[in-house]
C-alpha cells in the first residue's frame, strides 16, 4: 500500500497541507462530512435539481462525501433520501460528479442502509428489517406523515443478509458508473452495520450474532464484496465506536473496534473514517492500528471547528478532518480557513427538505480587490 504524506509544515495551517494516499491526491486535508439534506424526489430517489450546484459549491474541500444514499428498498431512512439503484438515478448522480470534477473536486458516494431506523410509512407499508426484532423506544422517527413511534423491526434471514451484501456491491458499481471517485460504506450512527455490532440490538444466535467474531461478520462481508466489485482502494468505511445514537449500547467498544480495524487494515481500503462520540477515545486508540488514511470527525453538541481540526492533524490523530454542519453555511470553508476568517455559524433552519433555500443560497466570502 503506497502512502505518500506531504508534511503539514509546507503551510502554516496543517489543514491546508496536501495529502496523497493511493488514488487520492488531495489539495488539502479538509473533507466535507456526509450530511442528510432530504431533497431528493421521494418517489424516485433521484437527487434534487439543485444537488449539482450544492456539491460544486463545496468542491474546494480536499474530499466531498455525499449524503447517505440508499442501496436497498428497505434501507431508506425517510423522505427525500436519494438512492443509487436505477439508471435514472445514475444519470443525475453523473451530472453531480461531473459538476464537481469540472472544478477540480473529488467526491465519494456514501452507501447507506438504516436497518430499523425507518418506518412502514417510508417503506410503502413494509416492516423495517434489522439483525433482531428489537424496537427503539426512545425518540420517534421522522416520516412524510410527521413524527411517528418506531415499530418492531423484522429480523433479517440469512438469505436476506446475503441480499443486502449484494445490494451494497451493486450500488458501488453504480457509483463508479456515475463517475464517483469511490464509495464510503456507512457503518456508523446506529444504522444497520452498528446494529449488527451492538450487543443490545443484535440478539442473534446464528453466524451473525453471539460472539464478537460473528457480530463483525456482516461488516466484513460487505466491505469484501464492495472491494471485490470496485477495488479496495476506492472504498472507505465510516464507524462511530461507542456511539449511543439510536439507542445502541456497545459495552466493549475498544475490543470490538480493535478487532474490526485489525482485520480490515491489511485490505488496503481508501480510508477509515472515525466519528468519535462517547467515552471511548477511539481516535487515540485506533490511529496506531490503522496504517492507511484516517479521516477524523467529532459529533457533539457543537460542530468540529477549524482549531480542533488543526490539533487533530498536528497531533497525528488524523490525516484528514471532516467538517459537517459548518459546510452547510460555508460552501467555501477551506478558503475561509486559509484567510483566517471565522466561519459563519451552523444552520438553525432549512436543513432538511425543501428547495434552494438553505441549500445553495449561502454566499461565499467576498474579498475586496487591492488597489
Amino acid at each position: 500500500m503506497d502512502t505518500v504524506l506531504t508534511s503539514p509544515t509546507r503551510t502554516a495551517n496543517p489543514l491546508l497541507a496536501p495529502y496523497r494516499h493511493g488514488r487520492l491526491d488531495l489539495p488539502n486535508r479538509i473533507a466535507m462530512a456526509p450530511m442528510t439534506r432530504g431533497r431528493a424526489d421521494d418517489a424516485t430517489g433521484v437527487p434534487s435539481d439543485f444537488a449539482a450546484t450544492y456539491y460544486r459549491q463545496r468542491a474546494g474541500a480536499g474530499l466531498l462525501i455525499t449524503e447517505g444514499i440508499s442501496v436497498h428498498p428497505l434501507g431508506k431512512a425517510g423522505p427525500g433520501i436519494p438512492a443509487l439503484r436505477t439508471d435514472e438515478q445514475v444519470v443525475r448522480w453523473r451530472e453531480i460528479t461531473t459538476a464537481v470534477h469540472d472544478v477540480g473536486g473529488r467526491i465519494f458516494a456514501q452507501l447507506w442502509h438504516v436497518g430499523r431506523m425507518t418506518h412502514p410509512v417510508t417503506l410503502d407499508g413494509e416492516t423495517p428489517t434489522a439483525p433482531s426484532a428489537v424496537r427503539i423506544t426512545e425518540a420517534p422517527i421522522h416520516t412524510r406523515d410527521g413524527l411517528l413511534p418506531h415499530v418492531v423491526p423484522r429480523a433479517l434471514t440469512v438469505a436476506e443478509i446475503a441480499g443486502v451484501v449484494a445490494a451494497f456491491a451493486r450500488a458501488a458499481r453504480r457509483a463508479i458508473e456515475a463517475g464517483f471517485d469511490g464509495v464510503e460504506i456507512h457503518g456508523a450512527n446506529g444504522y444497520l452495520f452498528q446494529q449488527f455490532l451492538a450487543e443490545n440490538s443484535n440478539l442473534r444466535t446464528d453466524r451473525y450474532g453471539g460472539s464478537r467474531e460473528n457480530r463483525l461478520r456482516f461488516v466484513f462481508e460487505v466491505v469484501e464484496a464492495v472491494a471485490a466489485e470496485i477495488g479496495a482502494d476506492r472504498v472507505g468505511l465510516r464507524i462511530s465506536p461507542d456511539n449511543p445514537e439510536n439507542q445502541l449500547v456497545e459495552p466493549d467498544a475498544r475490543g470490538t473496534y480493535r478487532a474490526l480495524v485489525d482485520t480490515l487494515d491489511p485490505i488496503g481500503l481508501a480510508y477509515l473514517h472515525v466519528l468519535e462520540r462517547g467515552a471511548y477515545a477511539a481516535l487515540a486508540d485506533l490511529r496506531p492500528r490503522w496504517s492507511g488514511m484516517l479521516i477524523a470527525n467529532h459529533n457533539g453538541p457543537t460542530p468540529v471547528d477549524p482549531a480542533t481540526g488543526e490539533r487533530l492533524i498536528a497531533d497525528g490523530l488524523a490525516d484528514v478532518v471532516a467538517f459537517g454542519r459548518l459546510f452547510i453555511t460555508n460552501p467555501d470553508l477551506p478558503e475561509r480557513i486559509a484567510r483566517g476568517l471565522p466561519p459563519a455559524p451552523p444552520p438553525v433552519a432549512d436543513v432538511y427538505g425543501g428547495g434552494a433555500r438553505g441549500y445553495v443560497d449561502y454566499p461565499a466570502i467576498t474579498v475586496p480587490e487591492r488597489v
